[in-house]
């Protein structure tokens, strides 16, 4: 993912180029797919890295050579070229659709399913994420029992603080793509509420995000639905391994590896969410727990998950970003405002995400209230120009 810090001065339009070449992996039929009809096309896209925003500060371009380096097992300079050019390297597979699958009321193709679950070793990151993932699902369980007004209530402010305060405004458009600045008081509190969203620490959670959009929908990308729905959703999470084996490690978020903070609360991570269940039991017992962690975070974790899986399978795309981004009512209303994701992919250095009037994103008025106060300032929006470059008509 290329980050972006401000809007270009001389923005290009995307260049698609069509490679055409599937993904020939028998398997069985996953769940939630249909066999793909014989008059249906597989999609021939490619994201391809333009200069559609300012170029990134972090990451630099290199030679085709680099996207071949193993980078598991150490820490190489941060890839940004095209996820195009890795692909085309590959050799060329037989075109067979009736292996394919197609995801249920979409045109999108899952290419190479991919099962994080069996045919590879767990290690103790694996087993300890999908424990927790587990924990938290089973702890909801416990809802319908331990129902009371104030647990309820407890659970809708942590859903706007953890959810809106950080997941969206902080990790996302201030921490991942710098969309606005902050005063650095402010900047750690909102962060420090993403941490309560118990979804990884800021560098973790960030570079991961940086690495979705610099190989969005390639064979590099952490989650996306050509592997399969629920793994873009869900299972990829598993996989600890994976994006420093795919994309090269945290190496990306350099800007915030430097700052004390953030390194302190990647060091100290899991006891602040732990800290805070303690509080809640501690002031209403086990329905504040219940409600206010079970209940709340896999409430949040859901509605994060499904701008990475539905927002790139159900929806309209309005901009031509050569991926698979669309822009989606009903996860926007729920992830305040992250659901308008095609808009995102076309001016990902934007702080605004519905970028028309009837597009809520709750997101961007906190934005605009913090930018009147003057708290948030350098807030970047898209320019006409750039709109008119980006547009598919």
């Amino acid at each position: 993912m290329d980050l972006i810090t401000s809007p270009p001065s001389n923005p290009k339009t995307h260049h698609c180029f069509p490679l055409h070449r599937t993904f020939n992996r028998p398997g069985r039929p996953v769940l939630g797919f249909r066999p793909l009809p014989q008059s249906s096309k597989v999609l021939n896209f490619v994201h391809y890295d333009s200069k559609q925003s300012q170029p990134n500060k972090f990451l630099t371009s290199t030679k085709l050579f680099s996207h071949l380096l193993t980078n598991s097992n150490r820490t190489v300079p941060t890839i940004s070229t095209n996820a195009a050019l890795s692909e085309a390297t590959e050799p060329e597979a037989d075109t067979e659709p009736g292996k394919y699958r197609r995801i249920l009321l979409s045109d999108v193709i899952v290419k190479r399913p991919r099962n994080v679950f069996m045919g590879r070793e767990w290690n103790l990151r694996d087993m300890a994420t999908a424990g927790v993932v587990l924990a938290m699902h089973l702890l909801s369980l416990f809802a319908p029992f331990q129902f009371n007004w104030g647990a309820f209530w407890v659970a809708v402010a942590l859903y706007v603080v953890t959810g809106l305060f950080g997941i969206t405004l902080s990790y996302h458009r201030n921490l991942s793509h710098k969309s606005f600045k902050l005063p650095k008081w402010l900047e750690y509190l909102f962060a420090y509420c993403a941490v309560q969203a118990l979804q990884g620490s800021p560098i973790d959670w960030v570079s991961t995000h940086r690495y979705h959009h610099q190989f969005c929908d390639s064979e590099r990308d952490p989650h996306s639905p050509i592997e399969g729905f629920w793994c873009s959703h869900i299972s990829w999470l598993f996989d600890t391994n994976s994006v420093a084996e795919r994309c090269g490690g945290s190496n990306n978020a350099g800007d915030l590896e430097k700052q004390p903070f953030y390194q302190l609360i990647q060091k100290t991570y899991i006891a602040h969410p732990i800290a805070l269940g303690v509080l809640l039991y501690a002031m209403g017992g086990f329905p504040f727990l219940v409600w206010g962690m079970g209940v709340r975070i896999i409430w949040v974790y859901h509605i994060t998950w499904l701008v990475n899986s539905a927002c790139h399978v159900w929806g309209k795309q309005a901009w031509n970003t050569c991926d698979l981004s669309r822009n989606n009512w009903w996860v926007a209303l729920l992830a305040f405002g992250e659901g308008w994701h095609n808009n995102h992919h076309a001016f990902e250095y934007s702080a605004r995400h519905g970028l028309n009037w009837w597009q809520l994103d709750m997101t961007w008025y906190v934005v605009k209230f913090l930018q009147a106060i003057g708290l948030a300032t350098d807030v970047k929006l898209p320019t006409e120009a750039h709109k008119q470059r980006m547009a598919l008509n």
